[in-house]
């Protein structure tokens, strides 16, 4: 089973930034594409970005693009979401996600992390 660990999250004022980091288990890292959600109270889950395994795709909710960056080492088996301009419509619950191609990913990945929280405060 792979198992997937988010950090970073944390309290940023209106136009601060933020990364944060999801540390993925096993041997196998560099074989799945990674994406990211995030939940708002009261909202959907709803994808945010995700990135290939090779990194060479990556794609991104049209209410981010611009200001997040999605990246991965596979050498330390972690993708980060770098978050810049940040703003109050961005605080949620953002978790990290993990299947064997962006499509499966952006559909219905078959694992997920626990969560870090964002909040942003105006």
């Amino acid at each position: 089973q792979v198992q997937l660990v988010e950090s970073g999250g944390g309290l940023v004022q209106t136009g601060g930034s933020l990364r944060l980091s999801c540390l993925v288990s096993g041997r196998t890292f560099s074989r799945y594409a990674m994406g990211w959600f995030r939940q708002a109270p009261g909202k959907e889950r709803e994808f945010v970005a995700g990135i290939s395994s090779s990194a060479g795709i990556t794609y991104y909710s049209r209410f981010v693009k611009g200001r997040f960056t999605v990246s991965r080492d596979n050498a330390k088996n972690t993708v980060y979401l770098q978050m810049n301009s940040l703003e109050p419509e961005d605080t949620a619950l953002y978790y990290c996600a993990a299947d064997l191609t962006l499509e499966t990913v952006r559909r219905s990945p078959g694992y997920w992390g626990q969560g870090t929280r964002v909040t942003v405060s105006s």
